[in-house]
């Protein structure tokens, strides 16, 4: 046996380093007792696993995510890799496909099913809100409810659904996006009730003028007030904004209107109105013809994790499935009426169908390159054949 790296513990954050994932020492601690017999028993069989939420079709789509960070595990290790194009929406069957010798990549299941069961969630809670305001801009507020070593990975997920930007300036570093936000409550405080125009006028001197003048607009005062003063403030004001505390909000969808008639009655029609604080999709559903935009947070964050599971289905060519579980090499197709078909990899499909299992490691090599631009016109795509003439959740 090989003596297991030592990390250190010189950081003052509790996040396993990456340096543990990528070694496999970021696992359960069964995988290396697993490892330990293998190594002891002389055996290291030729297998296939597969990573799956369901063994059959549901009807109940996720939006696949997560396997641009996933891949990287099995670099340099002995395997193939197939895999869902991140983009995909699934209900059933393996999103990844793994063979090789079983002891050269056990312990990283572990990394696996998180990377994967993270980010499908969040892909998923965000194309949700994405159907709820299909042409109103959503905006990812939901840094600040997650560690923050998985910002990136909640940001690049609502983006892979379609939402128009987010709010974590470190996690857009990573990804190569500008986040977006304006002010918060506690920027109109430090000026004082009564001294709200100071805040703003302040944000207004101060700040690059490339960042969008929107007003923070419910602080001491009520909405409308607060929002005709703004537009008379701020010459050139982009927009205001509500986060009213729930506690408070009455019938929101009344305000959200009487703040839009009492600006245009003063000639600001071109003052936008963005609502955020506590939203779910069927406060987007209610409000999204009369809000310009939304800033949606828990909703996406709190997201409940995808409970995938790996599971060997082939030792030596041999089927070996457990108990529930569906024996030998699987592929699944998208057909062009948007369903999900599962069959064994060794038969042809469906003659129309697409098969979406697709090489993303080969002998330790990856094999593709994930583009976010493209993913976001995956997901787009493939959500026009999945949700086509389905309005169960848009409102309709």
């Amino acid at each position: 046996m090989t003596e297991e790296p030592d990390h250190g513990t010189d950081h003052p954050f509790d996040i396993v380093p990456p340096a543990a994932i990528r070694d496999g020492t970021a696992t359960d601690a069964y995988f290396l007792r697993t490892e330990a017999a293998l190594d002891g028993a002389d055996r290291n069989p030729h297998v296939v696993a597969e990573v799956t939420l369901g063994q059959f079709p549901s009807g109940d789509p996720h939006l696949f995510a997560g396997i641009e960070d996933a891949v990287h595990l099995f670099e340099g290790l002995p395997v193939d890799v197939h895999a869902l194009p991140p983009g995909t929406f699934f209900d059933g069957g393996p999103v990844v496909r793994i063979e090789g010798p079983y002891r050269d990549f056990a312990r990283h299941e572990t990394s696996l099913l998180g990377f994967l069961s993270q980010a499908t969630a969040f892909a998923s809670a965000a194309h949700e809100l994405r159907r709820a305001a299909p042409d109103t801009p959503v905006v990812s507020f939901g840094a600040r409810h997650l560690h923050p070593s998985l910002a990136a990975v909640l940001e690049r997920s609502a983006l892979l659904a379609g939402l128009d930007g987010f709010s974590h300036v470190a996690a857009g570093e990573v990804l190569g996006r500008e986040a977006t936000g304006t002010m918060p409550h506690a920027l109109v405080i430090c000026f004082g009730r009564g001294e709200q125009e100071a805040a703003w006028r302040a944000f207004d001197a101060h700040v690059d003028a490339d960042v969008s003048r929107t007003a923070l607009v419910d602080t001491y005062s009520d909405e409308v007030d607060e929002a005709i003063r703004a537009a008379e403030a701020v010459d050139d004001l982009s927009g205001v904004r509500l986060d009213t505390t729930g506690s408070r909000r009455g019938d929101f969808r009344h305000i959200c209107r009487e703040v839009r008639w009492e600006l245009d009655a003063r000639g600001h029609e071109d003052v936008d109105v963005f609502v955020s604080g506590g939203l779910e999709p069927e406060d987007l559903r209610e409000l999204r013809d009369v809000a310009d935009g939304f800033g949606v947070g828990g909703a996406i964050s709190d997201a409940d994790s995808v409970d995938f599971g790996l599971d060997l289905v082939a030792v030596e060519g041999d089927p070996s499935a457990k108990r529930g579980k569906l024996s030998l090499p699987k592929q699944v197709y998208r057909t062009p009426d948007g369903a999900h078909h599962l069959g064994l990899a060794r038969e042809d499909g469906p003659a129309d169908g697409e098969p979406l299992l697709e090489p993303v490691v080969e002998g330790g090599e990856v094999a593709t390159e994930f583009d976010l631009d493209e993913s976001i016109e995956r997901a787009r795509e493939d959500a026009g054949l999945v949700f086509e003439g389905d309005t169960a959740n848009d409102g309709e």
